[in-house]
C-alpha cells in the first residue's frame, strides 16, 4: 500500500508524493548492485585463505603457511602476487568508474547499471574456469569494470528515485545488499572449502554470476529516473509522466520545476570534470574525495578483505576462520545496516557518523592493545583472548555497519547538483577504489611490519574523520536533492565559498 506524504524543505517548497510499490520495486532491483560488490569482498578474503587455491596459484604463500614455522604470525600471507590478484579488480574499477560518468550522463543511469552487470557476469565465468594466474587476474579485471559502473550509477539511481523524506533509507538499500553479498559469499566459502578434491574455490568464484544475473536482468526492466530523462532530452512532459508514476500523484509541479531548473543549468555544461573544480563546488568536491578516503582508512578492510587471514593468524583452523568471518562481516553487518536504514532519516547522517566513529575507535584501540601484549611473532593466543578479540571485532563491525558503511555511499550521492552529479559520483567511486587498491596492496606488508600497531594506525584515522564530519558536514536529511545547495550556503564554514560565489553571480 502506498504511503502518502508531503515533503517540505526549509524554503517552504513542498513536494507531493507517495512511497509507491513501483518506486520500491525499482529501487530494490537497482540496490542489488551492492550484491556484486559485497559478494566480491567476501569471496576474495575467503578464497585467498583456502589451501587448494593457494597451492595452485600462490605456492610460495602456501609453503610459508604450512611449512615455514620461522615466519612471523604477521607475515605468513605477505605476497605481492597474492595482493595483485586481490587488488587488480579495484584498479580496473577505478578506470571504469571514470568512463561510467560519461555513459551515465549521456545514456542514463539504467545503461551504466546494465554495463556493470554484464561485465561482472563475464568476469565471474572467467574466474570460475581459470587454470592459470593470467585467467584469474583477467577475470578480476572484468569484475572490476562491473563494479566501477555499478558503484557509479546505482547510488545515483537510488537517490534520484527516492522521495526526499525517505532518501536515506532507500539509498542504504545499496549497503544492505552489499552486506548480504558479504554474508552469502562467506557462507558459501565455508561450504565450498569442505569439498573434497580441492576445487571448491571454483564454485565460490563462479557463483558471482548469481548476483550479476539478478542485476543484469533487472536492469532491462527498470525505469529511468526522471532526473536523467530531463537531463538527456528536451521533453519535460516525458519526465513529468515518469515523475507522476514514481511519486503516485498527478501533482508533481513543484518537483518538476526544480528538475527543469537543474536540467537547464546542466545542459550549459559540456565538461563537468572541469566544472567541479570551480570554487562554488568546493564543498562537494572536498566531500567526494575525503568521504571515500576516510571510509577506506577506517580499517574495515582488515575485517572485510582479509578477515579469514586475520582469524588464521589467531590460530583458528581454516574451517573456523571462514565461518567466523561469515558471522562477523556478514551477519552483523546486515543487521546493523538495516537498523541504519531505519534511523538515518529520523536521527540524521551526522549523529550516526559520530556515534559509529567513537565505537570503532574504542574497539580498535582495545584490539591493538591486546594483540600487542599477547601475540608475538611466534606462538598464539590463549582461547580466552582469541574470543575476546572476536567480540571486539564484532563491536567494530557493528559500528562501521550503521555509520561509515552505508553513509559513505549515501552522502556523496545526494550532495551534488545535477550538472556535476555524474562526475562527482565518479570521483567518489574512483577515490574509493584507489584507496581499496592501495590498502589491498599494502595491508599484508603493513601487518607484517606494523604488527599490532596497525590497529592504532587505523584508529587514529577514525578519530580524525569523526572530528572532520562533525565539524564540516551539514545535515542533509529530508532536503530535496535538487535543493541541496541550500545546506552549503547555511553552513558556518562552506558559506564563504558557496555564498560568496552566489553573491558575485
Amino acid at each position: 500500500m502506498a504511503v502518502g506524504l508531503a515533503i517540505t524543505s526549509e524554503g517552504g517548497q513542498y513536494y507531493n508524493g507517495k512511497v509507491t510499490p513501483f518506486v520500491v520495486l525499482s529501487c530494490i532491483v537497482a540496490a542489488t548492485g551492492g550484491l556484486i560488490f559485497g559478494y566480491d569482498i567476501g569471496i576474495s578474503g575467503g578464497v585467498t585463505s583456502m589451501e587448494p587455491f593457494l597451492k595452485k596459484f600462490f605456492p610460495g604463500v602456501y609453503t610459508k603457511m604450512r611449512e615455514d614455522t620461522k615466519v612471523s604470525n604477521y607475515c605468513k600471507f605477505d605476497s605481492q602476487l597474492l595482493t595483485t590478484f586481490t587488488s587488480s579488480l579495484y584498479i580496473a574499477g577505478l578506470i571504469a568508474s571514470l568512463f561510467a560518468s560519461s555513459v551515465t550522463r549521456a545514456f542514463g543511469r539504467k545503461a551504466s547499471i546494465l554495463v556493470g552487470g554484464t561485465a561482472f557476469l563475464a568476469g565471474s565465468a572467467l574466474g570460475g574456469a581459470a587454470f592459470n594466474i593470467y585467467m584469474l587476474i583477467f577475470g578480476r579485471v572484468l569484475l572490476g569494470i562491473g563494479i566501477g559502473f555499478a558503484n557509479q550509477s546505482v547510488p545515483l539511481y537510488l537517490s534520484e528515485m527516492a522521495p526526499p523524506k525517505h532518501r536515506g533509507a532507500f539509498n542504504i538499500g545499496f549497503q544492505v545488499c552489499l552486506a548480504i553479498g558479504v554474508l552469502s559469499a562467506n557462507l558459501l566459502n565455508y561450504g565450498t572449502q569442505k569439498i573434497k578434491g580441492g576445487w571448491g574455490w571454483r564454485i565460490s568464484l563462479a557463483m558471482a554470476a548469481a548476483p550479476a544475473s539478478i542485476l543484469t536482468v533487472g536492469a532491462l526492466f527498470m525505469p529511468e529516473t526522471p532526473n536523467s530523462i530531463i537531463q538527456r532530452s528536451n521533453d519535460p512532459q516525458k519526465a513529468k509522466r515518469m515523475l507522476q508514476r514514481v511519486r503516485g500523484t498527478a501533482d508533481v509541479e513543484a518537483e518538476l520545476n526544480d528538475l527543469i531548473r537543474a536540467s537547464s543549468i546542466s545542459k550549459t555544461i559540456n565538461h563537468p570534470f572541469k566544472k567541479i573544480i570551480q570554487r562554488k563546488y568546493r564543498p562537494q568536491l572536498v566531500m567526494a574525495i575525503l568521504i571515500p578516503f576516510f571510509q577506506q582508512v577506517t580499517g574495515i578492510n582488515i575485517i572485510g578483505l582479509y578477515a579469514p587471514v586475520l582469524l588464521r593468524t589467531l590460530k583458528l583452523s581454516e574451517s573456523a576462520s571462514l565461518l567466523l568471518s561469515a558471522v562477523v562481516t556478514g551477519g552483523i553487518g546486515t543487521v546493523l545496516t538495516i537498523i541504519s536504514m531505519i534511523l538515518v532519516d529520523k536521527l540524521g547522517r551526522k549523529i550516526l557518523f559520530l556515534v559509529g566513529g567513537i565505537q570503532m575507535f574504542v574497539s580498535q584501540v582495545i584490539i591493538g592493545s591486546i594483540m600487542a601484549a599477547e601475540l608475538g611473532d611466534h606462538g598464539g593466543f590463549s582461547e580466552g583472548y582469541a574470543y575476546l578479540i572476536l567480540v571486539l571485532v564484532c563491536v567494530y563491525s557493528a559500528g562501521f555497519s550503521y555509520s561509515w558503511g552505508p553513509l559513505a555511499w549515501l552522502v556523496p550521492s545526494e550532495i551534488f547538483p545535477l550538472e556535476i552529479r555524474s562526475a562527482g559520483q565518479s570521483i567518489t567511486v574512483a577515490v574509493c577504489l584507489v584507496f581499496i587498491f592501495f590498502t589491498a596492496q599494502t595491508f599484508l606488508a603493513m601487518l607484517c611490519h606494523f604488527k599490532a600497531g596497525i590497529f592504532f594506525f587505523f584508529g587514529g584515522w577514525v578519530m580524525v574523520m569523526t572530528t572532520f564530519m562533525h565539524l564540516f558536514l551539514p545535515e542533509t536529511k529530508n532536503v530535496p536533492i535538487e535543493q541541496m545547495d541550500k545546506v552549503w550556503r547555511q553552513h558556518w564554514f562552506w558559506k564563504k565559498y558557496v555564498g560568496e560565489v552566489d553573491e558575485e553571480g
